[in-house]
């Protein structure tokens, strides 16, 4: 027996539920997940916060665009805010001041608020640092922590709301285009079909389209490291912090610090898991960061984080199949920009223009086409950043 469908959206994660919502509000949605859990991989182990100067313009813009739907959801979506207050420092050393300075200038356009501080100023905010190490900091007030698991439970409620079918366990083993519908067959046995497919499906999104005999874009995945240690202080009212060169994360939960190398180590598709070597480096980085001396390791886990090789997200119509939807390659991006890319998504399934509130800020599909992912200079970039991440 085959399902019918308007949409069929594969992977359970922020960008398949999210996508999935607001295509419901148009068409029958079917939405399959792999795993037993919904959000196993990525987005389930995100220590998701909100900084608007965080990442290229066009994800900046996304991000600005995103802030609305966490601090004012649509009625009935989330019974508890999605969002709380925190603050987010990014500091330099004294040789890494000008690069320091060019992000702020980058940034200052997006975020008005943000500061720019001196060594005193990051100490006074920040009084774990390690005192003397570092020279100035940008400041963004604005930057909010996410309640991950509150955002996907809002969207996946929602999506069930608008009548949307959600099938776990539910692994496509193969797809084919004929007749002006696709017809997705799973491990399980189950036949199912849809005039539009979505490829969400994180990880393994090149391998998902292969399947369905659409070209793979060049999705690769890395590993972060991610653990949670004690600090023995009180840190609630700490910002998160980064460093300009990115070779450190720290944020503030529950009492506790998590703390990331912010490592990206090739990985095949895969239920990650961290690495010895890089829960030392990490400790390692955290004490020569700060004045901290943790005991032990609280937690501990592994994430895969997707890219392509300009690292801005593939999003819209397979240039070849024009219903095969790719939304792929979000990187550490994706839950903070997710409502905005969902609508991006639903806005190309449909084959419509970008929503205009979008396109103010100066945002167009051709930004992240699939289509830019198989020309010649994109394929000897990604080349290039492979054997530089060896």
């Amino acid at each position: 027996m085959t399902a019918r469908y308007d949409f069929i959206v594969v992977g359970g994660g922020i960008a398949g539920v999210s996508a999935a919502y607001e295509l419901a509000a148009h068409g029958s949605v079917c939405l399959l997940e792999q795993e037993q859990q919904l959000a196993y991989h990525t987005t389930g182990r995100s220590a998701a916060i909100s900084m608007e100067s965080y990442g290229n313009q066009q994800i900046r813009s996304l991000t600005c665009a995103s802030r609305g739907f966490f601090e004012n959801p649509p009625e009935g979506l989330a019974e508890h805010p999605l969002w709380s207050p925190r603050g987010a420092l990014i500091v330099a050393q004294a040789q890494r001041v000008d690069k320091l300075a060019a992000r702020f200038t980058a940034v200052l356009g997006q975020v008005p608020t943000a500061k720019f501080l001196d060594d005193q100023q990051v100490l006074e905010l920040v009084p774990y640092l390690a005192e003397g190490a570092w020279s100035a900091g940008i400041y963004e007030p604005s930057a909010f922590d996410l309640d991950v698991h509150g955002i996907h439970g809002a969207y996946l409620g929602g999506l069930r709301v608008r009548g949307g079918v959600v099938k776990r366990e539910a692994e496509v083993v193969r797809g084919e285009h004929r007749n002006d519908h696709w017809t997705l067959h799973t491990a399980d046995g189950q036949r199912l079909e849809a005039s539009i497919v979505v490829n969400a499906a994180g990880a393994w999104a090149d391998e998902f389209a292969q399947r369905c005999g659409v070209p793979k874009v060049g999705v690769r995945p890395l590993r972060r490291t991610v653990l949670a240690v004690d600090p023995q202080c009180d840190v609630h009212h700490t910002p998160y912090l980064g460093t300009v060169d990115e070779d450190i994360f720290i944020k503030p939960e529950a009492g506790r610090l998590i703390v990331s190398p912010c490592d990206e180590n090739p990985s095949l598709p895969c239920d990650a898991l961290p690495d010895e070597l890089d829960l030392a480096i990490t400790m390692d980085r955290l004490q020569s960061t700060t004045r901290l001396r943790p005991r032990s390791i609280i937690n501990k886990w592994a994430g895969l984080r997707t890219f392509v090789a300009d690292r801005s997200p593939v999003l819209g119509q397979d240039p070849q199949h024009e219903s095969f939807i790719w939304l792929a390659a979000l990187g550490g991006y994706g839950i903070q920009a997710a409502p905005a890319i969902a609508r991006l998504c639903s806005h190309a399934a449909l084959g419509i223009a970008m929503p205009t509130d979008l396109a103010a800020l100066q945002l167009n599909y051709q930004h992240f086409s699939p289509a830019r992912c198989r020309d010649e200079a994109f394929s000897s970039l990604a080349v290039k950043q492979v054997a530089d991440l060896h």
